[in-house]
C-alpha cells in the first residue's frame, strides 16, 4: 500500500494501544522540574513521519505511521513481539523489532550499532521512523542532562544521520538541521 489511504481503524487501533501501554510515562522537559507524557513523543514522531511520506512518491506510510506510532512499545513497555505480529501483522512487528534496542547488549555504543544494523535491514520507512525519532529528541534536553549527556546524545544523532541518511532525503535533512541547531545546548 504506496502513498495509499490506509485503514483508518487499524491506525486508531495501533494510538490506542500506545497510548494504553505507554500510560503513565513521562520524559523531563526543557524546565526544570517538567515531566511531559509520553505520548506527546509518539505523535511528534508521527508528525514528522507523515510529512515525509507527503513529500515521497514511494513511500509505504501505512507501515511508515504503523511504526511510528508503536516504535518503542518492544523497548519501554510489557507488549510482546508476538502480540505486534497477531494485531498488525509480520512488517509492523519487524519494524519495531528493528527499532528495539537489544537488552542483550550492555554497551550503549554498541546498542545503537546494533539497531542501525537491523534497521538498515527493513524497508527505507523504518530508517525514516528512527531519523523522526531522533528529530522529535534533539528540540531540547531534558533538564537534568549535563554537557557530557548532550554532547554525546548529539555525536550518536551524528551517526545516524550517517547510517540512515540515505532512507529519506527530507528527514536527513530535518535531522542535520536538528543536529546543527543542538549546538545552542551545549557549553
Amino acid at each position: 500500500m504506496t502513498n495509499n489511504p490506509w485503514p483508518i481503524d487499524a491506525l486508531q487501533d495501533a494510538w490506542q494501544l500506545a497510548t494504553r501501554m505507554h500510560d503513565g510515562q513521562k520524559y523531563g522537559g526543557a524546565d526544570p522540574g517538567e515531566q511531559i507524557e509520553y505520548m506527546n513523543h509518539i505523535g511528534s514522531v508521527a508528525f514528522e513521519v507523515l510529512t515525509a511520506a507527503a513529500l515521497e512518491k514511494d513511500f509505504d506510510t501505512h507501515l511508515a505511521i504503523h511504526c511510528a506510532i508503536l516504535h518503542d512499545t518492544l523497548e519501554d513497555t510489557a507488549l510482546t513481539y508476538d502480540e505486534l505480529v497477531h494485531r498488525f501483522g509480520p512488517a509492523v512487528a519487524e519494524g519495531v523489532r528493528a527499532l528495539t534496542k537489544s537488552n542483550t547488549i550492555a554497551d550503549k555504543q554498541a546498542k545503537m550499532h546494533d539497531s542501525l544494523a537491523r534497521i538498515k535491514k527493513q524497508p527505507k520507512e523504518i530508517w525514516a521512523v528512527k531519523m523522526a525519532d531522533r528529530i522529535t529528541n534533539l528540540y531540547a534536553p531534558p533538564f537534568y542532562w549535563d554537557n557530557e549527556k548532550k554532547k554525546a546524545y548529539q555525536a550518536e544523532a551524528q551517526l545516524i544521520y550517517h547510517e540512515l541518511k540515505e532512507g529519506n532525503r527530507y528527514l536527513a535533512e530535518r535531522l542535520a538541521g536538528k543536529i546543527k541547531a543542538y549546538e545552542r545546548f551545549l557549553k
